[in-house]
C-alpha cells in the first residue's frame, strides 16, 4: 500500500449515504467496499481485514456496537462510527466498545474523509507518539518503538488512540492538560467532543490503574482536565 491509500469497508444500510461516502474516500485514493448489514460486515472484516471500517450504528442483522465489540475480540481494525446527531450516549458507548472515532449524522463527507486520514495516520504510527525508547513508571513499561505496553510483566492491549494518549501523558508528567488541548495534541483535532477524551481516559484507567475507581497515575485536575502522576515505586 503506497502513501495514504487504504482499503476501507463502509458499513451503511442507506445506499445513498454509502455511495456518497465511498465517492469521497475514493477521491482520496482509497479502495472502498460497501456492505449493508452488520453480520456481513463482521464476516468480511474478520476474513480479510480492511485498514479501516466506517461503521453505522443502526444496521440490520447486527448493530454497529455489536460488530465493533466482536471485531475487537478478533482483529485490531480501526473503526470510525457513524451516529445520529444528539445521541451522545451512543457515541460514548461506541468509544467504550473500541471505536477510534465517530462522526455524527448529518455529516460533511469532507469531514469524514479528514477523520479517516487522522485515524489511519495514528494506526500506522505516523503521528504521535514519535520516536523510540522505553517509558517506565513502577511496574508499567511502555516500549514506544515496539508499540508494546506491559504492566507487572503482563502485556496490556491498547487501541492506537489509547497508546498515543498514554505516551503523551507519560512524556509530560505532572502537567495538567485540558480536554481541548489533548484533542489537539493527541488526536490532531482543532474541534471535537471532549467526551472522546473522557472515554479514552476511563478506558486507560481500567487497563493500567491498580484501582480504576481511585486513579493514581492518570488523575483528574478539577476544572482543568488530567495529569499523569508517576508512581515511581519500582
Amino acid at each position: 500500500m503506497n502513501g495514504a491509500a487504504a482499503r476501507i469497508l463502509v458499513v451503511e444500510d442507506d445506499p445513498t449515504v454509502a455511495e456518497v461516502v465511498a465517492k469521497y474516500l475514493e477521491r482520496d485514493g482509497h479502495t472502498v467496499d460497501c456492505v449493508g448489514d452488520g453480520a456481513e460486515a463482521l464476516r468480511r472484516a474478520v476474513a480479510d481485514p480492511p485498514d479501516l471500517l466506517v461503521l453505522d450504528l443502526m444496521l440490520p442483522k447486527m448493530d454497529g456496537l455489536t460488530v465493533c465489540r466482536k471485531l475487537r475480540e478478533r482483529r485490531p481494525v480501526p473503526v470510525i462510527m457513524l451516529t445520529a446527531l444528539g445521541d451522545e450516549m451512543d457515541r460514548v458507548v461506541g468509544l467504550e466498545t473500541g471505536a477510534d472515532d465517530y462522526v455524527t449524522k448529518p455529516f460533511s463527507p469532507r469531514e469524514l474523509a479528514l477523520r479517516v486520514r487522522s485515524v489511519l495516520r495514528r494506526a500506522r504510527g505516523a503521528t504521535v507518539p514519535a520516536g523510540t525508547g522505553v517509558l517506565a513508571d513502577g511496574d508499567l513499561r511502555v516500549d514506544v518503538g515496539a508499540h508494546e505496553v506491559r504492566l507487572a510483566g503482563r502485556p496490556v492491549t491498547l487501541t492506537a488512540r489509547e497508546f498515543d494518549l498514554l505516551v503523551y501523558l507519560m512524556r509530560n508528567p505532572r502537567q495538567a492538560f485540558g480536554r481541548a488541548a489533548l484533542l489537539d495534541q493527541v488526536w490532531g483535532w482543532s474541534f471535537g467532543d471532549s467526551s472522546t477524551v473522557t472515554v479514552h481516559v476511563r478506558r486507560l484507567r481500567e487497563k493500567i490503574e491498580p484501582d480504576p475507581t481511585t486513579p493514581r497515575r492518570i488523575v483528574t485536575v478539577w476544572g482543568v482536565g488530567y495529569r499523569y502522576e508517576p508512581l515511581d515505586d519500582g
